[in-house]
């Protein structure tokens, strides 16, 4: 079962293991970025478009926590899941994604 983890949430989330520096895991296209993105705090940034992970997977280091982002939490869902088939064990996905973040953590990130 892959953590469903509201926006409002995320830092606690990504505080039960301070051993490695936690990764916010971006899957929109780089347009998407473009238009709304989120300020890193206290997590590392990572933006690989959702049909880039498998190729770019060597990327992401499988003993840090991620936690998935998209735009509305499908698209990451499905990265979290491919995640954890690869033998990540500390995956999330961003329920709500970016738009969540927008409306209920951050209003300064545009919501599209």
């Amino acid at each position: 079962m892959i953590d469903q983890v509201r926006p409002a949430d995320l830092a606690a989330w990504f505080a039960h293991d301070a051993a490695a520096a936690p990764v916010l895991l971006d899957v929109r296209e780089p347009w998407e970025l473009q238009t709304a993105s989120v300020a890193p705090e206290g997590f590392a940034l990572v933006a690989i478009p959702t049909n880039e992970i498998p190729g770019r997977l060597a990327e992401l280091d499988a003993g840090q926590r991620i936690a998935c982002l998209c735009h509305h939490g499908a698209r990451s869902q499905r990265v979290a899941a491919f995640l954890v088939q690869n033998g990540f064990e500390h995956v999330a996905n961003v329920a709500g994604g970016i738009d969540a973040w927008s409306a209920t953590h951050d209003a300064a990130v545009p919501r599209y």
